[in-house]
């Protein structure tokens, strides 16, 4: 490792180990949270067929109602969840409209990275307003003003109860879906999605499923789900209360349903231009997971960029990468949108 990589990685580490209220939470097989699975004594099988089936008619999992109950005020825009969870404060679906002049029709969806508060992303969404593209930031299930008052953190998207995780991702697709519905109500036809870490996972999804979005850009990336989480700095809690009872190869199968690996080959037909981002010395989703993607786009011969950030994951957030992976976000949507 040379000294710029060494000088990174000492700077990743130090903001990965900023928070102090990471808790490991104990393992649970969750089968609650899809009241249909026929339990058989097995919950771990009965949960994996459950999946299995799930990915396997992936249109019906990751689509919902349109909400009828939109409402904007101040540009702020709330709805109810088409799937709900137990908890009242995460059904109501928070998003934060960033209108541009002259926009043409063309309207963005940003999805911020796990944890991020309520107002991250709004920097990328007032330069994306520079641009002539509008944009509308969407709360991730269990963020910010969705988070029950149990919580410090947004633990219940990304957990050691493997159907709860699936659940909240379920739950922000189907969300993310919801927006699409009302933007298109308010006459925009040039769609695109944006999404960053953990929202970059759910925006490919929702890219997957959803043919009105032209444009993708997917900030940090990786095929699997679970591997981001086993693997990277920022999940080593989440791996703690896992591992005890499923290797990564389990937890990779049922994160399937979850995970971009499982839709690429929904790609093939797709409009989508994508822009692929990774982080040469990512500590969070690792560079061999990230060039895995690469590959994948290239052998399908998906229309796509590649844009190589010189940093990590949480150094992404610190200038001058900030500015950087902006700029070539926004470049992106501008040129392909």
């Amino acid at each position: 490792m040379g000294a710029y990589a060494r000088w990174i990685d000492a700077w990743e580490r130090k903001l990965a180990t900023r928070d102090t209220n990471r808790i490991v939470r104990d393992f649970e097989w969750g089968c609650e949270w899809f009241p249909n699975i026929q339990l058989n004594g097995d919950p771990g099988a009965a949960l994996l067929e459950h999946f299995e089936q799930s990915r396997a008619h992936s249109d019906r999992f990751f689509t919902g109602d349109t909400p009828t109950d939109y409402r904007l005020i101040d540009q702020h825009l709330t709805f109810t969840s088409a799937l709900p969870s137990p908890y009242p404060e995460n059904n109501r679906v928070h998003a934060d409209l960033f209108p541009a002049r002259n926009d043409h029709g063309r309207a963005v969806l940003v999805l911020p990275q796990w944890n991020a508060g309520a107002d991250g992303h709004h920097g990328l969404c007032r330069l994306l307003n520079r641009f002539g593209i509008t944009a509308l930031r969407m709360s991730l299930a269990y963020h910010d003003r969705r988070m029950p008052p149990e919580l410090q953190r947004a633990d219940y998207h990304v957990s050691s109860n493997i159907a709860r995780t699936v659940h909240a991702s379920r739950q922000s697709v189907i969300d993310a879906r919801s927006c699409l519905d009302w933007l298109e109500a308010q006459g925009y036809r040039r769609l695109g999605i944006v999404g960053t870490s953990l929202g970059s996972c759910v925006a490919f999804i929702t890219a997957a499923h959803d043919p009105r979005i032209t444009t993708g850009v997917f900030n940090h990336v990786s095929m699997y789900f679970s591997d981001v989480v086993w693997t990277g700095l920022s999940t080593q809690h989440v791996r703690r209360g896992l591992e005890a009872q499923v290797t990564q190869d389990e937890l990779r199968r049922f994160w399937a349903v979850i995970s971009p690996a499982s839709y690429m080959d929904r790609m093939t037909d797709s409009k989508l231009k994508s822009l692929l981002i990774w982080g040469r010395y990512d500590t969070s989703f690792l560079p061999v997971f990230s060039r895995q993607v690469i590959e994948s786009f290239r052998c399908r011969k998906l229309p796509h960029r590649v844009f190589t950030l010189p940093c990590g994951h949480y150094t992404t957030g610190q200038f001058p990468f900030n500015w950087m992976d902006g700029l070539a976000i926004c470049l992106f949507v501008r040129k392909n949108l």
